[in-house]
């Protein structure tokens, strides 16, 4: 596994993997998918955008751009997206850990994840292994695609 800096010629991969989570309906706040052009200009807007290649495949993807601005600006904010078929295999760890490394080096201070679904487990359990710090509960903050709500954890890491 490789992760690097998206290239153009990454889009379609890296849309439909963007796309997959957001059809899934349970851990992205977007409802619309991303089309060529729309998907070119939300991944090259961001501070960064990395992604995990293995053998010319794109296992998964994040976004890194700050969470506020001005007196706030050193926070950043990030999203992080693996394929189906390569759940569980670490590409979500290695894409974190990449992630928390770049933020540093572009001069972040703090990662901060305003919405991590309770029943993400993973997520959970990873932010957990990487010492990131749980702020609190609140409750039914995510439309789920099924129409019910559940809560959000917010996470935030000291750089």
């Amino acid at each position: 596994m490789e992760i690097r800096e998206f290239k153009n010629t990454d889009i379609e991969q890296a849309r439909e993997i963007w796309n997959e989570v957001v059809r899934d309906g349970v851990a992205f706040p977007q409802m619309e998918e991303l089309d060529t052009r729309s998907g070119l200009d939300f991944f090259l807007s961001q501070s960064f955008t990395g992604v995990c290649q293995e053998d010319g495949q794109l296992l998964g993807l994040y976004i890194l751009h700050p969470n506020n601005v001005g007196r706030c600006g050193h926070i950043c904010n990030a999203s992080y997206a693996v394929v189906s078929g390569a759940r569980g295999r670490g590409v979500g760890e290695a894409l974190v850990r990449h992630c928390l490394k770049t933020a540093k080096e572009l001069g972040f201070r703090i990662l901060q994840f305003n919405a991590v679904v309770s029943n993400n487990t993973p997520a959970l359990n990873l932010y957990a292994k990487l010492g990131f710090t749980r702020l609190g509960v609140i409750q039914e903050g995510f439309l789920m695609k099924d129409g019910s709500y559940q809560d959000i954890i917010p996470h935030y890491k000291k750089l």
